[in-house]
């Protein structure tokens, strides 16, 4: 059994409150965790976002049971959470499971640049609002007859699609952060956006949304 050791009580509540609100979009969902020393990495994908989502955390110590160098496993989302004890500040492992097709491509390790133009954290949150309030307008607006999935998701991939300013990071994505708890009003610490091969990130002190950029083909894919 290998258990997760971490750093304190906020970090195995926040792993928590991550996984959770992944159930919320996805009941089946997975995640992949990949740790080293004392860093955690914890990968999952909501579908309504088409984004990957990364909710890093602290480790005290790497593993039980002897267990070195790195742990790299795709397993059960829900099963991760029942397992999760806040006050031990544990985590047991489950077992592995076959993972999704997104689990075996993340974004790069290495070579992120920073990007100009990204708005601050009340900005980005006013532009969600914004996006919420235009779907519900517009989706309200339509006859009963054309009120299908389809018209539905049209309308939704047109509003989510839209651009960040100049950067090309899909208002999707801060829709995702805000959304998985890692744009929080209050919650201090600088935003950033980076750029590597062709994958964009936006990174908050809680998390990071990580999408590939629109018209890059499969250029500069990490798959491991």
């Amino acid at each position: 059994m290998t258990v997760l050791h971490l750093a304190d009580e906020g970090e195995a509540a926040d792993l928590a409150a991550f996984l959770s609100r992944l159930l919320h979009y996805d009941r089946g969902a997975a995640v992949r965790l990949q740790a080293a020393g004392t860093a955690l990495a914890v990968f999952g994908r909501p579908p309504s976002f088409e984004v990957l989502a990364i909710r890093a955390a602290r480790l005290a110590k790497p593993y039980e049971n002897g267990l070195d160098a790195s742990l790299d496993v795709t397993v059960s989302a829900g099963e991760l959470l029942e397992s999760v004890d806040e006050v031990a500040a544990t985590a047991v492992v489950p077992g592995a499971v076959t993972g999704p097709p997104w689990a075996g491509v993340l974004p790069p390790r290495g070579g992120w640049q920073p990007v100009p133009g990204l708005p601050a954290a009340d900005a980005l949150r006013a532009m969600v609002g914004s996006g919420v309030a235009e779907f519900r307008a517009r989706t309200g607006e339509l006859a009963p007859e054309l009120r299908t999935r389809a018209e539905l998701d049209r309308i939704g991939r047109e509003i989510w699609s839209r651009s960040v300013g100049d950067t090309r990071l899909p208002v999707r994505a801060v829709h995702a952060a805000q959304s998985l708890g890692f744009l929080r009003a209050g919650g201090g610490g600088e935003l950033a956006l980076l750029a590597s091969g062709a994958w964009l990130r936006l990174r908050t002190p809680f998390g990071s949304i990580a999408v590939r950029r629109a018209g890059l083909g499969a250029l500069d894919v990490s798959v491991r």
